[in-house]
């Protein structure tokens, strides 16, 4: 059924029945989002998604069982750029791909003048090359990682809600949604924190989050 939606809004679709196969062309280089779901033979999809993160960082979107939210919890851990709980409109699902399309458009596609590179620190953000580093070393991000982490940086110094990150993710989170959450954790370790050991990323409880700004913000 999912096939035959994608195929009738006009993606080129490719079926695997099991997680072997699944890894495998997903490390192809020839798709531009995955549709993973944890319910698979021999393999489950977080085990599936943990193997393909180390490997690529295709655009993964998890399918979870309703109210299954470890499952949606882990699966943002290890690197899933969004989730979508079964059972789910054809709707929704079509809005998630685009969002996670639209987010990841060739730098070419952008207005120049869209966005400047972002240095804060030893952190440096790359909007048109969609690239991070951190004191010169290239950071691998998901789309969702670079998305939040963009929106952070640009305000680094000042609080930004989880709602007005979860909108640059295509999302209106729920009471109990922990996206963000989860896609900040991710960020955290892989960033570590500032020279002086001071955490980059801090929660403002009942606020947001804010990437410290301890020598100012430049913009290229």
């Amino acid at each position: 059924m999912v096939v035959q939606l994608l195929s009738s809004e006009g993606y080129a679709v490719d079926q695997c029945t099991d997680a072997e196969r699944g890894f495998s062309a997903a490390l192809s280089q020839r798709y531009d989002v995955v549709l993973l779901d944890v319910m698979m033979p021999r393999l489950d999809g977080l085990q599936l998604l943990r193997e393909l993160r180390a490997k690529s960082q295709v655009h993964v979107i998890m399918l979870t069982a309703k109210g299954e939210e470890i499952d949606r919890v882990l699966g943002l851990e290890l690197g899933a750029d969004d989730y979508l709980a079964k059972p789910f409109y054809s709707r929704e699902l079509i809005a998630r791909i685009r969002a996670v399309l639209r987010r990841s458009r060739p730098a070419g596609l952008k207005s120049s003048e869209e966005k400047p590179v972002l240095e804060v620190g030893d952190l440096m953000v790359d909007a048109a090359a969609r690239t991070v580093s951190r004191a010169g070393a290239p950071v691998d991000l998901t789309t969702a990682e670079f998305e939040v982490l963009q929106l952070l940086v640009a305000d680094a110094g000042k609080i930004v809600s989880r709602d007005r990150l979860a909108k640059v993710l295509g999302r209106n989170l729920g009471v109990f949604d922990r996206t963000i959450d989860m896609h900040v954790s991710n960020l955290r370790k892989k960033l570590g924190t500032l020279p002086n050991g001071a955490e980059r990323i801090r929660t403002v409880r009942n606020a947001g989050y804010l990437y410290a700004n301890p020598r100012g913000m430049r913009q290229g």
